[in-house]
């Protein structure tokens, strides 16, 4: 593992504060990848006031070899605001668990480090490394100060230490490191007791103590400036016998934005008339997304005794692959497959994946321990789905056997200067595409199985009359005042009961079981498709039976009430939309046009800002947590507008022209709110305030609200 802390130096206070993992309570004002691709590299932009400094990280991958290829970052930096001083503290780190080891080639030296800093390593996954750090030309140090004198042979050298950790400890990395920063300034500050000395300006105490224990598993490295600064940190696999050097970042860092502005357009391109800034805006919103994309590994913790008493009968990933797989449907997929093999043999996932102690120190106790009766939304079935229309539409031009390039699933081209570049594979090949659908299919049916076992609900008891005997659903592991397996955590519901039913899982079945119908069509499963033709129709025919209101003209969960009695449970908002939203409703459907009132009505969910999550009219609208009780969500949003798109905007039906009006406005109203919240704030948010529009909550959050780049480019 690597990483990067940094601190000012005008003050001992700024250490307590030190930057390293990226929080919103950091007090950042904006960070972000201005432009990523997962095989190439990218450019990461942190504006740090506190500090007074603007950090770009830039990172080029070379790949080759038998370890996954080579790497090369360049950490450089400039003052926010040029008229005051930006004195900076950078500490890069790296360590590596489990069996292997790295060694410091450069010659130890109790004052520090001058010129380049080199180590070598070797894992059983890396094989043999050299990783080096190279100080950039123009580089300042602090050489003034109180008692400069005394810390002359320090002053503009890199310091070091290299620390031994045990098993299971290297996550923790920053702990270890600011200790021995701590430990190492007490000694060195503690001649200057007597107040009238006066204390050592900081940029000569806090640093590392330029020490090595033997066997150590993680080594830092400390660089300090004072101004603009600018060091380069490189990566060589000893199978790709790279040999790496700055001028490779001089100039691949700006061959490589060039490539990505290329295909950026090509993949997502805007409207003509597209300001800069609205360029700037999608590109970093993508870029975040795919920068996002990390390898995580380890156990989970699972708790099967957990119940209520109206369980006790029974024994998010897809939005972002949407745009992951839009960019590279190669790399989607490989997220994808991943994904679908964490089903376990029973069918389930767990709905969070808290790997190991790192991830779990991260989240609050009540969240850690997952039931395996508990379902999530299957929106991972949106990213299959995706997949099939990709290859469907995929205009391959020449083939890869045309162009002498046919050499499987795992090669790429190699442009003119170096830098690799997909070739969609999966989609030029139609025999590879089956083949990953038939591997995925047996693990995504037994998933689906899953669902359609555990989390099905009661027709035949409570009066209930419908066509279909079998299909109706309700989530499990629901409380009083949440029902957080939904996805939409405090939306209201009616009182928990074993029997009540719940019109967005059944809504989430029917488009899973149309996923499933497409996925056997295409594979050839023809017996596996006609079953699922004839569940969809049970499920939608189900839908109308059990879940639609005629007398509230709206779709609505079911419930039980004291007498036994089956009653609807309507509340205006996006649960209500459900089955609009997932495209099951013909255009000709009469429900259609009551959906879109309550779409489009001020007084319930339409707002110059997007879709409310409950009408504002609701007497619950903006109360308790107000987490779905009226702000705005962009993924719901994007359902919407991808519904709206694709089927009740083109197809003939009564409401076509209505939906093609609500669709430019909606469409509008949208990107218009979140890029003018980006621009005020430097953050996309993971909700906007139902009333002002303003970004709430966590931030940045380019997960699904990085789908607005797919709204601009109208990629559904």
């Amino acid at each position: 593992m690597t990483g990067l802390i940094w601190h000012g130096t005008q003050d001992f206070q700024s250490f307590q504060s030190a930057r390293h993992a990226c929080d919103q309570g950091d007090g950042l004002s904006g960070y972000t990848w201005t432009e990523h691709d997962p095989r190439e590299g990218g450019v990461q932009v942190l504006n740090d006031p506190r500090n007074n400094v603007k950090v770009t990280t830039e990172l080029l991958k070379v790949q080759g070899g038998e370890h996954g290829g080579s790497w090369a970052a360049r950490i450089k930096g400039e003052p926010l605001n040029p008229g005051i001083p930006s004195r900076t503290s950078f500490i890069f780190y790296f360590g590596i668990e489990g069996l292997g080891g790295i060694d410091m080639d450069t010659d130890e030296d109790e004052n520090g480090v001058e010129g380049p800093i080199k180590f070598s390593g070797s894992t059983p996954d890396l094989g043999d490394f050299v990783i080096r750090v190279a100080d950039g030309p123009d580089n300042n140090a602090v050489t003034s100060g109180p008692h400069a004198h005394a810390f002359a042979d320090r002053i503009g050298k890199t310091h070091f230490v290299g620390l031994r950790l045990p098993a299971g400890d290297v996550w923790k990395s920053r702990e270890h490191i600011m200790n021995a920063v701590l430990k190492h300034a007490q000694s060195v500050i503690a001649p200057y007791q007597d107040p009238a000395k006066g204390a050592p300006d900081p940029s000569f105490v806090l640093q590392l103590p330029d020490e090595v224990y033997s066997s150590s598993n993680l080594y830092a490295i400390q660089k300090s400036f004072d101004g603009e600064f600018q060091f380069d940190v490189f990566f060589e696999s000893g199978s790709a016998k790279h040999r790496l050097s700055s001028s490779h970042l001089d100039g691949g860092v700006p061959a490589f934005k060039e490539r990505f502005s290329k295909k950026f357009n090509e993949k997502f391109p805007l409207p003509g008339g597209a300001s800069d800034s609205l360029t700037a805006f999608s590109k970093a919103i993508t870029s975040n997304l795919l920068g996002g994309v990390g390898y995580f590994y380890g156990d989970s913790i699972m708790d099967s005794s957990m119940t209520h008493e109206w369980d006790e009968d029974e024994t998010s990933e897809g939005f972002h692959l949407l745009q992951i797989g839009a960019w590279d449907n190669d790399f989607s997929l490989e997220i994808l497959k991943d994904w679908i093999n964490l089903i376990d043999e029973d069918g389930w996932v767990a709905r969070e994946q808290i790997l190991g102690e790192e991830a779990r120190s991260k989240v609050p106790d009540e969240f850690i321990a997952q039931v395996p009766s508990y379902a999530n939304p299957p929106t991972l079935t949106m990213a299959v789905t995706a997949f099939i229309n990709r290859l469907k539409t995929f205009d391959s031009g020449p083939s890869d056997a045309d162009l002498g390039l046919d050499h499987g699933a795992n090669s790429q081209v190699v442009m003119e200067d170096g830098a690799p570049q997909s070739r969609d594979v999966y989609l030029r090949n139609p025999e590879l595409a089956q083949e990953v659908l038939r591997s995925i299919y047996p693990k995504l049916k037994r998933h689906y199985d899953w669902f359609r076992r555990t989390q099905r609900g009661q027709i035949k008891q409570y009066g209930r009359r419908a066509r279909s005997r079998t299909e109706a659903y309700r989530w499990r592991g629901r409380t009083e005042t949440h029902v957080l397996t939904s996805g939409m955590d405090d939306y209201p519901r009616g009182p928990p009961h074993a029997g009540e039913l719940h019109l967005d899982l059944m809504s989430w079945m029917a488009f899973f079981t149309r996923t499933m119908r497409d996925i056997a069509g295409y594979i050839g499963e023809t017996d596996d498709e006609k079953a699922f033709v004839t569940i969809e129709k049970a499920m939608l025919d189900n839908l109308e039976d059990l879940h639609w209101s005629e007398e509230d003209q709206m779709y609505c969960d079911v419930d039980v009430n004291s007498d036994d009695e089956s009653y609807f449970v309507c509340h205006k908002g996006y649960l209500s939309l459900f089955p609009f939203l997932l495209g099951l409703l013909e255009p000709s459907s009469p429900h259609l046009g009551p959906i879109f009132d309550i779409l489009r009505s001020p007084d319930h969910l339409w707002s110059p800002y997007g879709i409310r999550s409950l009408s504002a009219s609701h007497p619950e609208f903006g109360q308790g947590e107000n987490y779905w009780k009226g702000p705005i969500w962009i993924q719901m949003n994007f359902m919407a507008l991808s519904s709206l798109y694709k089927v009740y905007a083109k197809e003939p039906g009564p409401n076509q022209a209505r939906a093609r009006e609500i669709y430019v406005e909606l469409r509008k109203n949208v990107i218009d709110n979140v890029f003018k919240e980006y621009e005020r704030t430097g953050y996309v948010w993971e909700q906007y305030d139902a009333l002002t529009g303003e970004g709430r909550r966590s931030h940045p959050f380019t997960g699904w609200t990085s789908l607005v780049s797919m709204i601009l480019a109208e990629k559904y």
